[in-house]
């Protein structure tokens, strides 16, 4: 089955062919049954309070891989120098994490065979490898270059898992009135980690100054070496922290299914791919999230390029996108709890953040083109237009997963999300490697964001919502 438990037993679907239990069933759970306690659970449905647990060292692991995705991008001049890094290299340290994707099928099919552990454990191991190959000590440049480009690909591999088994969790582990909350906590923790890079980057490793003899000699270009080898070995020992814990605890599933959508049998993995490729409303559903995300990746990461026109510092940029993913963190968590208490409202928040994220992404391109628009060319309308398009494109995330999981139901959640972030991060770096070689104009670039957002505004208005998954939930257990 899809349900994607540990072994063939945990594997057996927990509801037989019909719809739900019969009339007075009863579910004992294997503690009650072991001290031979009679029955006191009506109905599949029953939470446990470690699921917090569960989600907190899920959440931690995207934290800790979206910190180590970004290294390198705050702190790039200072690479520069220290490693002798070129703009390919900066360049591609990014594209790893998109690179990483290009298994996703593979981390898929393991999330639907093996289940969340073994999936966790293997994800979690591969971050370790990856933070402890860029901190190997080697005196030759190039080998060390080398060393770091593969710690940041194998850190790109651990993608797909913090980023597709966010649904899979939440529905694993927590009732359908706390679903939303749980996929919106779990995949917004690896954005608000890649946001504490632009913090921690430059607070530790100083930026260099080649207008100085002093800064430009070799004892200064050590130091910062240094001070970067310090940020690597933290990552390196929060990782492994994070894995020792993972491999103490971390259960595959609960003792009792959470609802009757988390008991009931799913479609096979092959069986699932046909149905997604079919299914013309998923299909237009991804795109709408697919392409206005895959663009804004691409403009977040060449926001300094395209602001410098306007005289905005790369420090001033690098304060815009944090404020943006932290904000687009805060607001979908929010968003996801609205959800939950007001069950069936998925597409209408929907339309009303991408007609948000139009709006402002609008604004921020007649800005830029003040000379044309006499709009005010300020500090404070950059800053509040860039934040308010990274809030409301940010906080959409959770939202699209549940909307997918309950398009396509009983396509397990694990396969859903990952075709959905692999078409979005193949967007993305398709854009990313082609700004790495034209870069010398961005203005262009400033019309896909407004064109991105009405596009899937329009698709999202299209789409006709179905709620599967939920249905199965009220109607069954009642």
């Amino acid at each position: 089955m899809g349900a994607g438990w540990s072994t063939e037993e945990e594997r057996q679907p927990l509801l037989g062919p019909g719809l739900g239990p019969a009339p007075g069933t009863v579910w004992r759970s294997r503690e009650a049954a072991a001290a031979g306690l009679p029955a006191a659970i009506p109905g599949p449905g029953r939470v446990y309070g470690r699921r917090w647990l569960v989600l907190l060292l899920f959440s931690l692991l995207g934290f800790a891989q979206g910190l180590v995705w970004n290294t390198w991008g705050p702190i790039q001049n200072s690479a520069r120098q220290a490693y002798g890094f070129s703009s390919w290299d900066i360049a591609l340290l990014v594209l790893w994490g998109p690179i990483g994707f290009l298994p996703c099928f593979a981390f898929m099919w393991l999330l639907d065979k093996r289940g969340l552990r073994v999936t966790v454990l293997l994800t979690s191991f591969l971050m370790v490898l990856g933070t402890g190959l860029r901190c190997i000590p080697v005196s030759d440049l190039l080998l060390k270059r080398r060393l770091i480009h593969g710690g940041q690909l194998l850190n790109g591999l651990a993608g797909p898992t913090v980023m597709n088994a966010a649904p899979f969790l939440s529905t694993t582990w927590f009732s359908a009135d706390e679903r939303a909350t749980a996929t919106a906590i779990a995949s917004m923790l690896s954005y608000l980690g890649g946001a504490c890079a632009f913090l921690v980057g430059p607070l530790v490793v100083p930026a260099p100054n080649g207008t100085s003899p002093l800064l430009a000699s070799e004892t200064s270009r050590t130091h910062i070496k240094d001070l970067i080898e310090i940020v690597l070995y933290a990552e390196f020992g929060v990782v492994c922290l994070l894995f020792c814990a993972t491999l103490a605890y971390f259960p595959p599933r609960p003792p009792l299914p959470p609802s009757v959508a988390a008991a009931s049998q799913r479609l096979s993995y092959r069986r699932s791919f046909c149905r997604l490729l079919s299914n013309m409303r998923f299909l237009m559903i991804a795109l709408a999230y697919a392409i206005p995300l895959g663009v804004f990746a691409g403009w977040s990461g060449v926001l300094d390029l395209i602001l410098t026109p306007v005289h905005v510092s790369q420090v001033d940029a690098g304060w815009i996108g944090f404020w943006s993913i932290v904000g687009g963190c805060v607001v979908g968590i929010a968003m996801a709890r609205f959800a939950d208490f007001i069950r069936g409202m998925l597409k209408l928040i929907l339309l009303l953040l991408f007609s948000g994220a139009t709006l402002s992404s609008t604004w921020f391109t007649l800005t830029c083109l003040n000379s044309i628009t006499h709009l005010p060319l300020t500090t404070v309308t950059l800053y509040a237009s860039c934040i308010l398009l990274g809030v409301f494109l940010n906080s959409s995330i959770p939202i699209f997963f549940e909307l997918f999981v309950e398009t396509v139901y009983p396509v397990p959640e694990g396969i859903t999300c990952g075709v959905v972030t692999f078409l979005s991060n193949m967007f993305m770096g398709v854009l990313l490697f082609f700004l790495t070689f034209y870069h010398t104009e961005l203005s262009w670039f400033n019309w896909c964001l407004p064109g991105s957002c009405l596009l899937s505004l329009l698709l999202i208005l299209c789409f006709r919502e179905s709620y599967d998954r939920l249905y199965l939930d009220v109607v069954v257990s009642v």
